[in-house]
């Protein structure tokens, strides 16, 4: 079942319904503007990997993947019922997330015809209690995901955008030494797990190259951009 937030954001892009779920190249496209397809994704990168490929070979494509920045959490006794109770989701997504997905996607990401722009969101998630006969562990179903805003917009299309999304304190000049994936942790304050995606997404695009160990811990080494454009 197709929820909200999934509608409104194909007529964000693309206001004519009748351009939205079209059908080209044996697949179905969200919206169509122009020669751009334009496909959203709210769940893993990696289920669209396949498609995105192969359209990529004869079209212009914009992948646009919503984090929810900020989740309301709305709950329902029965379905489009009053809300019974409502709280703030404690789980926050920052633009660091898309590395969760993205190391699905390397092998797609970057492309000469391909975006991938992200929207950091404001969600309402509306949730019915799990029937007891289902095999829900969570307790509780979604019913619906409603888009509230869109606060922010990255637009990546080459691997110099990856570039611009890291610290400047782990990037040449400002860093002359190798850095391991604690260093970049502890400059973008984010999770260690979360720093070992984002190097692996930078080593499989050719951004980051690997120099050596300390340990166990693995050191790389990203170019100077600067010292690389001509003067």
């Amino acid at each position: 079942m197709e929820h909200s937030i999934h509608r409104q954001l194909k007529s964000l892009y693309v206001a004519d319904p009748e351009l939205h779920e079209v059908r080209i190249d044996g697949y179905r496209i969200d919206a169509v503007d122009g020669e751009r397809l334009i496909e959203i994704q709210y769940g893993s990168l990696g289920a669209i990997r396949n498609k995105i490929r192969r359209l990529l070979r004869s079209h212009d494509v914009l992948v646009v993947k919503p984090l929810a920045e900020r989740k309301q959490l709305l709950k329902r006794d029965v379905s489009e019922g009053p809300v019974v109770s409502q709280r703030k989701s404690p789980k926050k997504q920052t633009l660091w997330n898309l590395f969760d997905d993205l190391v699905h996607f390397v092998d797609v990401f970057p492309h000469p015809r391909l975006e991938l722009e992200v929207l950091m969101t404001l969600q309402d998630e509306y949730r019915l209690p799990a029937e007891k006969k289902r095999r829900v562990c969570r307790g509780y179903v979604v019913e619906d995901r409603l888009l509230a805003e869109v606060t922010d917009r990255s637009m990546l299309r080459t691997v110099d955008d990856l570039m611009a999304m890291l610290p400047e304190s782990i990037k040449p000049p400002v860093r002359t030494e190798p850095f391991s994936t604690a260093d970049l942790a502890a400059a973008a304050g984010i999770s260690r797990p979360l720093a070992r995606k984002v190097a692996y997404c930078l080593r499989r695009c050719g951004v980051a190259q690997v120099v050596g160990k300390v340990g166990n811990a693995i050191l790389y080494e990203l170019p100077d951009l600067e010292a690389d454009r001509p003067s």
